[in-house]
């Protein structure tokens, strides 16, 4: 009889734990489906770049795909694009196109920043600019213009 009772006891104690954490268990545990996300970027200009004063002037892209959950950012995705005399770029209708596709997005915690530094340089003097975009959260795809 003793046997049971500190049986049940313990049962007891075990169901009352497990109340007790199932709370913060079920809130740690995400029943959303991941996603894919795709992103599509034109790198072009719409400037000709055809007087004189820019024969030597040149420019470089670095785009970074960055995935953003609460306070912790990590890259995703990176690519750097060399420096081409800015004259060399095409136009818009002609852009540099790359499409890049990011999985395992949580679409309810998860925000993807697409951000860009154009790197200008001429005749050794350098000035960098920097943008970027934020894939809107239920959005499969986003488009990035970069303007050189």
């Amino acid at each position: 009889m003793k046997k049971n009772i500190l049986l049940w006891l313990a049962v007891g104690a075990a169901v009352v734990l497990l109340a007790a954490w199932s709370k913060p268990l079920i809130a740690t545990i995400n029943f959303e489906k991941p996603v894919s996300k795709n992103i599509s970027f034109a790198v072009y200009t719409n400037s000709s770049y055809s007087s004189s004063v820019y024969n030597a002037a040149s420019a470089k892209l670095q785009v970074t795909v960055v995935k953003v959950r609460g306070n912790k950012r990590s890259t995703v995705w990176q690519k750097e694009y060399d420096a081409k005399l800015l004259k060399d770029y095409p136009s818009l209708q002609n852009a540099l196109a790359q499409k890049v596709t990011i999985s395992n997005v949580v679409d309810s915690k998860d925000h993807l920043e697409v951000l860009y530094t154009i790197t200008y340089n001429s005749n050794g003097s350098q000035i960098q600019l920097q943008d970027g975009a934020v894939v809107a959260k239920g959005a499969k795809n986003g488009n990035l213009f970069i303007n050189i």
